[in-house]
């Protein structure tokens, strides 16, 4: 008789008497599917507010295309005898739990996406002291084993200890935990100790609050000597590489769909670099940002970043080739007429789509011994760069432009404006009494947890401050925080701004939704 398999171990042992499929991996999928949280996501932010438009990815067509690629690449390795084998020996990898993960990689996203989880982290670290900040990741997590109750228990899901270690894409805290907390090591993983993050304040990138903290341990132990601390499970490497490919992908699609990626400023950027890379490749850094605004030198500072940041595998040869493939067939043909909303227009849009899928899930190879700034799940170093140009051709010619800026500075400030008049009604005590129910249950809940690691674990306990949280008062501080936190983070981009309207008198009548989940 087949021992059981450790993964599928259940957070609550009364989980998954009423699920219907009979894998348990299966069921913690349907369960995904089935919440709310990932409902929502229909009306949150992929890279611009969608607006209702069927043109613009949000974050559930995203995560709806991510698990198809998820599926996909676990499905091509274990077809190969030598690369199941090998997947079996580093804890396992099922098609159902690398799909699951990517269904709920973006559970944690908040309104107006990576903008919203900027200006929630900044508010969670300044304003209410919390050491753990937000972080979409940490937060999908969270969502997963604590905030959504459709699980069996009521707290959390009820996901098997492989789908919840299957969404730990960054598996740290965002301080001391593991110990030695990745971000110390000599080459930090991806993610751990980023160019970004501000001394003192941990990993910008992390997968756990310190709330979260025993789930995160549960969901790690069945890999306990087959992966390292600070690795992702194989079906958590299976998640990450699917991302990076369906967001290299599709969101350059809808850019060109709605004219915003325009044919000459990437013929000009990509075309200058290649006519021009030994020059570029000998100017000093100094004058090399003096002429940014020339075709050429951004990329030419991808290059540079690329070697200083992934030396074990960047190549300037394979870089250059990259360039040329993504200059033929994104620049030169896709991008080359305008998309018009005809048949041949959609075609060639889903034929780019396609056959770049297909070529970067054929290049997916697993390896025994990754270097740290990546899984054991990786790409063959040619559609490695290729994924980084065709990154960067979104990242330069869509998010960087100054009209998007304008956008979402005003997102920012209705976001943060939303959390101080939330946080305003939760101290009016002659109003406290007609909250929200899911924001009161929040603080209370908030509230238990800050208390357990108070009386358990009182180290863990510091602020963003750095000085150690005590006393009931400076924790129901700490709860109401990330009770707020909690509520706006689930809401859709419509939905933050319809509660602002209402909390600022500007609705012209009660609210006309429910605000809860």
């Amino acid at each position: 008789m087949d021992e059981p398999d450790p993964r599928a171990a259940r957070r609550d042992s009364a989980a998954g008497t009423a699920d219907l499929a009979v894998s348990p991996f299966r069921a913690d999928r349907d369960r995904i599917v089935s919440s709310p949280f990932f409902a929502r996501l229909g009306g949150v932010t992929q890279v611009v507010s969608a607006g209702g438009s069927g043109l613009l990815h949000n974050r559930l067509t995203h995560s709806l295309k991510v698990a198809t690629v998820a599926r996909s690449i676990a499905e091509r390795l274990l077809a190969s005898p030598d690369a199941a084998e090998l997947a079996r020996k580093l804890g396992g990898l099922d098609p159902d739990v690398a799909e699951a993960a990517a269904l709920a990689h973006d559970l944690g996203h908040p309104p107006f996406g990576h903008l919203g989880e900027g200006v929630l982290d900044r508010v969670a670290r300044h304003r209410f002291n919390l050491a753990d900040g937000f972080e979409g990741n940490a937060q999908t997590f969270r969502i997963l084993t604590t905030t959504d109750v459709r699980g069996p228990s009521a707290v959390g899901l009820d996901l098997t200890a492989a789908v919840r270690a299957s969404v730990l894409k960054y598996p740290w805290s965002r301080l001391h935990r593991p110990r030695p907390h990745p971000s110390e090591m000599p080459v930090p993983p991806r993610g751990a100790a980023e160019p970004g993050d501000a001394p003192g304040t941990g990993s910008s990138k992390f997968c756990a609050y310190s709330t979260e903290w025993d789930d995160f341990e549960q969901a790690r132990a069945p890999f306990a000597g087959r992966v390292e601390p600070w690795q992702q499970t194989v079906e958590a490497s299976v998640m990450d590489t699917a991302d990076d490919i369906a967001y290299a992908i599709h969101d350059l699609q809808d850019f060109h769909r709605i004219g915003v990626l325009q044919h000459a400023e990437v013929a000009a950027e990509l075309g200058g670099w290649t006519a021009n890379a030994l020059e570029l490749a000998g100017l000093d850094a100094e004058t090399l940002d003096s002429q940014a605004r020339r075709p050429g030198r951004s990329l030419e500072r991808l290059r540079r970043r690329l070697h200083a940041k992934d030396s074990w595998i960047v190549d300037d040869d394979a870089f250059a080739l990259a360039v040329a493939r993504v200059r033929s067939e994104l620049v030169d043909d896709l991008l080359s007429g305008a998309f018009d909303g005809s048949i041949e227009a959609e075609q060639a849009l889903a034929a780019f789509s396609a056959r770049w899928t297909a070529r970067l899930v054929d290049g997916v190879l697993l390896t025994p011994s990754p270097p740290t700034r990546t899984g054991h799940l990786t790409l063959r170093t040619a559609q490695w760069h290729e994924v980084q140009v065709l990154k960067f051709v979104h990242r330069r010619f869509v998010l960087l432009r100054p009209d998007l800026a304008l956008h979402q500075r005003g997102q920012a400030s209705l976001v943060s404006t939303l959390v101080d008049a939330l946080d305003a009604w939760l101290v009016d005590r002659d109003e406290a009494y007609r909250l929200p129910r899911r924001l009161r249950d929040l603080v209370e809940l908030a509230r238990t947890e800050y208390a357990g690691i108070a009386r358990a674990e009182p180290e863990l306990l510091v602020g963003a401050t750095g000085e150690p949280v005590r006393g009931t008062d400076a924790v129901y501080e700490l709860a109401r925080g990330r009770a707020v936190i909690d509520f706006v983070s689930s809401l859709t981009d419509k939905q933050a701004v319809s509660l602002l309207d209402a909390l600022s008198g500007r609705a012209s009548q009660p609210w006309s939704e429910s605000f809860v989940l």
